[in-house]
């Protein structure tokens, strides 16, 4: 494929109806796997190192210059991207969290995977029953389901939001872990598969035990040193994932939990004779220890590397054993988001703008703040965190609402560690963002998250290499969330036996991989419902995109 040729196909948008080439055959299964906070800067960094799964997968289709292009870089709105072929201002998943004012309940905060219509249910951990009722929009599966009713879908994942983005709808299986009941549990099912009791049956023997710590590859020697945390956090740096017994905390921020994860989606799909029937099947699978390893630890320590490392392995075996069933099938790997490294570490390496973010950015802080200066009483303001949507207090009068926004705007503005902000009435008249992705502005990546009745007041921008986690006695130390590229862009992955290997490095967006998926199996997706557009695989076993 001619990288001239992909470069125009990129610069005009293709029919979302794009038809398979005819003298391919479809593939029986596709695997669609999203390695949850694996940024295109850690494939880039460890790519000459991998020589299992990941390896195969960089030696096939390879786009390492993906992007989540929007600005809310958090789990459930780039899971909600991957599989449905549009961004966050279609699909609805503005974030992980945010605010409903309206709601007829004491708790006004929403989670993005629950249904908010369940009598007692509530937003917190434990207490929501999950649901896709906030998406909205269909995925990848929704779509092959229409097209033939015998395709059949199944989903295991580390999250439930990445479960229920991902698998949307109406999947034959769905199955996430759940951190109380120590096991990948589904209540809404009407049967527990055996393959999914034995491996619940298994990861509890698992941490019934203690866990001795792990090799250190050479590779991660030079990784392997002790960092001060600022926050209240303990050092990190020279884990070797070694537990107690019935630690989920360190089970589920270990290489195991994707062991597991793995190892119940091909059971699962032996169980189902996915890829064996009359017509393509998807196998979606949700890793997520990577994710809650970059949480923990960061991401340039020997936890890191010892993380993807083992994921490298255990992607091979998987493969290994899809290979022996002679199913013609076709992977694709991507990301939700980035993330960033602790700034403690960044600091060390003279990069002297990293920092944690000031407590006084944090709603709670600032709401007292705003409340006295203005002589208001109650909240006043709500957000999740010290940025992102920021949601101003119904209950106050239209003047009073008001004069907050233009206090907490010009407050937030004037604050050092704040790189911009938007009040919903700049978002909704900004155009939407178009062209590559590496090119859009701040309020173009702030637009792509954006929807009106969904989105806060106003939204919080930090400035790059600003942490907004400020204490890290609880246990996370880095995280994600941000505008900036080291969270935006993802790898996007695609392998098939006997496709002809290419890498285009030209930007492109996850919303590009449901087009791409759905034109390589001959499902049409209704022109003008989806952002993304068809990626070409023309070479050999593949798509080509009309």
């Amino acid at each position: 494929m001619k990288l001239a040729r992909l470069a125009a196909l990129l610069v005009f948008p293709l029919a979302a109806t794009a038809a398979p080439a005819l003298a391919a055959e479809k593939p029986r299964l596709i695997v669609a796997i999203s390695v949850d906070q694996f940024s295109a800067d850690l494939f880039a960094q460890y790519r000459q190192h991998f020589d299992g799964g990941l390896q195969r997968l960089s030696e096939g289709m390879v786009f390492p210059n993906g992007y989540q292009g929007h600005n809310a870089t958090e789990t459930c709105p780039g899971h909600s991207t991957i599989l449905t072929g549009s961004r966050p201002a279609r699909t609805g998943i503005i974030a992980n969290n945010w605010f409903n004012l309206g709601l007829p309940r004491e708790d006004k905060g929403v989670y993005c995977s629950e249904d908010p219509r369940v009598p007692g249910s509530s937003s917190k951990g434990g207490q929501y029953t999950v649901s896709s009722y906030h998406l909205r929009v269909p995925a990848l599966g929704d779509h092959m389901k229409r097209a033939n009713p015998a395709s059949r879908v199944a989903v295991v994942s580390g999250k439930d939001r990445a479960a229920i983005m991902m698998g949307g709808y109406r999947p034959d299986e769905r199955w996430w872990w759940d951190h109380d009941a120590k096991a990948f549990v589904n209540p809404g099912a009407p049967a527990t598969p055996r393959s999914v009791a034995s491996a619940n049956d298994g990861v509890r023997d698992a941490l019934s035990r203690a866990r001795s710590a792990r090799d250190l590859p050479r590779l991660c020697e030079p990784h392997s040193r002790a960092v001060p945390v600022g926050g209240g956090g303990g050092p990190v740096g020279t884990g070797r994932f070694a537990r107690d017994a019935d630690d989920r905390n360190g089970f589920r921020a270990s290489p195991d939990f994707d062991r597991a994860t793995l190892d119940l989606g091909e059971a699962l799909r032996r169980e189902m004779k996915l890829g064996e029937g009359p017509a393509t099947d998807l196998l979606i699978l949700g890793l997520s220890a990577t994710d809650y390893v970059g949480h923990t630890f960061g991401t340039q320590g020997s936890e890191m590397c010892i993380q993807l490392m083992a994921l490298d392995e255990a992607l091979g075996g998987f493969f290994r054993t899809l290979d022996a069933t002679g199913i013609d099938y076709l992977v694709m790997l991507t990301a939700d988001h980035g993330g960033h490294d602790i700034p403690e570490r960044h600091r060390e390496h003279a990069a002297g703008d990293a920092m944690r973010v000031d407590a006084a950015l944090n709603p709670g802080n600032m709401a007292k703040s705003l409340a006295a200066r203005l002589r208001l009483s109650g909240d006043v303001l709500y957000g999740d965190g010290a940025f992102g949507d920021m949601y101003i207090d119904r209950k106050l009068t239209v003047a009073q609402r008001a004069r907050v926004l233009r206090e907490a705007v010009a407050t937030y503005r004037r604050h050092p560690q704040v790189a911009a902000v938007f009040t919903r009435a700049e978002l909704a008249a900004a155009p939407g963002p178009s062209g590559p992705p590496d090119t859009w502005s701040l309020i173009q990546r702030a637009r792509a998250s954006f929807d009106a009745e969904r989105s806060g007041d106003f939204v919080v921008l930090l400035k790059p290499r600003v942490t907004p986690i400020a204490d890290t006695s609880r246990g996370y130390t880095a995280t994600h969330g941000s505008p900036w590229d080291y969270d935006r862009r993802v790898p996007i992955l695609f392998w098939r036996k006997g496709a002809v290997p290419f890498e285009q490095s030209l930007a492109v967006e996850t919303a590009d991989i449901l087009p791409t998926l759905a034109a390589t199996i001959g499902v049409a997706i209704p022109a003008g419902t989806i952002d993304g557009r068809c990626l070409d695989l023309d070479e050999g076993p593949g798509t080509t995109c009309r």
